[in-house]
C-alpha cells in the first residue's frame, strides 16, 4: 500500500510497544512524529529505523520533545502508561489547543487522591476514578476526545496481520479523522459513541486476562479457560454498568474481541503475568524482569476497592486478587469458584 498519502504529520506520544505499533500503522497513510521520552531512544529509531526488534516505516521520525509534537500535530495519539498519563497530559497541556484532537490507546484507570498518600490506603469511590479521556478534559482544553479499544495485539498487527479496533468518540468528526489516517487494507476501524464503555472494558478484561494466566500456568485446559472468560465477562459487566458504563460496549470488538485476544495469547503481557506467577514466581520478580507494564496489575487494586465501597459481588475477580497480592494457592481459589453459588447464566442484559 502506497505510504504519506496525506502530508499532514500525526503525532504518536509514547514508543512503548502499542506506542510504536500505532506509529507503524499511520505511517501508512501520513508522515508521523514519535514522542519517545529518553533522547537516546529517539536518536537511535532515526539513526536505524529499529525499535523493539521491528523495522520501522521512514515515514516514521522520533522525538524527545513534547512541544515539537504538539506544535506540528493537530491530532495526537497518547499511548503511555495509566500512572503516568496525568502526569504526561500536564506537561504536554501548555501546547494544547481547541483544535486538537486526541486519540488515546491507554487500558487502564487514574485515581487524583491526595498527594503523598498510597492511593490503595484509602476508601475508593467511582468519583475518585478517571478513565483516560476524563484525564484528558480535567487536564487540557481539547474536547475533541477518542480512545481505541479491541484486540490489537501489538506483535501480530507489526507482523502484518489483519486486526481491527474501536474507535469510541462522542464526536463524529474524531472518528471520521482516527479512521482516514489509521485504516488500512490490513486494519478496520468500527465506530462507537460509548468512549467510557469502551475504556472501561479495555481496562477490566486486563484483570481476566491475568486470571487466564494463572490457569494456563496451573496447567489447566480450556473448558476452564472458557469459563474463566464468559463468566469474568459477566463480572466486568456487571462493574461496568455500577460505574456508569452501558453493557452493549462489552459485548462488541471492544469487550468481547479485546478479553478474547488478551486472555488467550501469550503474547499478552497480562496473560504473561498471571502465568509466571502461576509458575512460582512473585508479582514484584514478573514486573521487575520486564520494562513493559501489565496494566491489569493497578486496574486489579482499583477494582477490588471500588466493590468493597459497592459492595459488589466479584467472585473471580476477588479470587484473582488474593492469588496475586496475597499469593492464595490457585488450587484453593478454583476450589472455592467450582463451588460458588451460581444460578442463572446470562443476568447482565436488560
Amino acid at each position: 500500500m502506497p505510504q504519506g498519502t496525506s502530508s499532514e504529520v500525526v503525532g504518536v506520544i509514547g514508543a512503548g510497544k502499542f506506542g510504536t505499533t500505532i506509529a507503524q500503522l499511520l505511517s501508512y497513510n501520513a508522515p508521523v512524529l514519535l514522542y519517545a521520552r529518553r533522547p537516546e531512544v529517539a536518536e537511535r529509531i532515526n539513526h536505524e529505523h529499529q525499535h523493539l526488534g521491528y523495522t520501522l516505516s521512514p515515514n516514521i521520525r522520533a522525538t524527545a520533545q513534547l512541544a515539537e509534537v504538539a506544535e506540528r500535530c493537530r491530532l495526537l495519539f497518547p499511548i503511555v502508561p495509566s500512572q503516568y498519563f496525568r502526569q504526561m497530559m500536564r506537561a504536554l497541556a501548555d501546547y494544547l489547543t481547541p483544535d486538537h484532537f486526541i486519540i488515546h490507546g491507554t487500558k487502564g484507570l487514574d485515581i487524583p487522591l491526595q498527594q503523598g498518600k498510597d492511593i490503595f490506603d484509602q476508601e475508593i469511590s467511582r468519583s475518585d476514578v478517571r478513565t483516560m479521556s476524563e484525564v484528558i478534559r480535567e487536564e487540557t482544553v481539547v474536547r475533541r476526545i477518542g480512545c481505541l479499544g479491541g484486540p490489537n495485539l501489538a506483535r501480530e498487527i507489526m507482523d502484518g496481520q489483519p486486526a481491527a479496533t474501536v474507535l469510541a468518540s462522542p464526536f463524529d468528526e474524531v472518528f471520521e479523522e482516527g479512521h482516514r489516517f489509521l485504516s488500512s487494507e490490513q486494519f478496520f476501524v468500527f465506530q462507537s459513541y460509548d468512549i467510557i464503555g469502551t475504556e472501561w472494558a479495555g481496562a477490566l478484561k486486563n484483570i481476566i486476562a491475568i486470571g487466564s494466566g494463572l490457569l494456563a500456568g496451573s496447567g489447566y485446559g480450556k473448558n476452564v479457560q472458557a469459563l474463566l472468560i464468559t463468566r469474568g465477562l459477566r463480572e466486568m459487566i456487571y462493574i461496568g454498568k455500577a460505574m456508569g458504563a452501558n453493557a452493549k460496549s462489552f459485548l462488541g470488538t471492544a469487550g468481547i474481541g479485546d478479553l478474547v485476544a488478551t486472555a488467550t495469547s501469550t503474547d499478552s503481557r497480562n496473560y504473561s503475568l498471571g502465568y509466571q506467577i502461576a509458575q512460582g514466581k512473585s508479582l514484584e520478580d514478573v514486573l521487575a524482569a520486564t520494562t513493559e507494564v501489565a496494566e491489569g496489575v493497578r486496574t486489579l487494586k482499583i477494582v477490588h476497592q471500588l466493590a468493597r465501597y459497592y459492595r459488589l459481588h466479584l467472585p473471580i475477580m476477588r479470587a484473582i486478587y488474593e492469588v496475586v497480592f496475597e499469593r492464595l494457592p490457585i488450587e484453593k481459589a478454583m476450589h472455592h469458584l467450582m463451588r460458588y453459588p451460581y444460578s442463572v447464566d446470562v443476568d447482565f442484559i436488560d
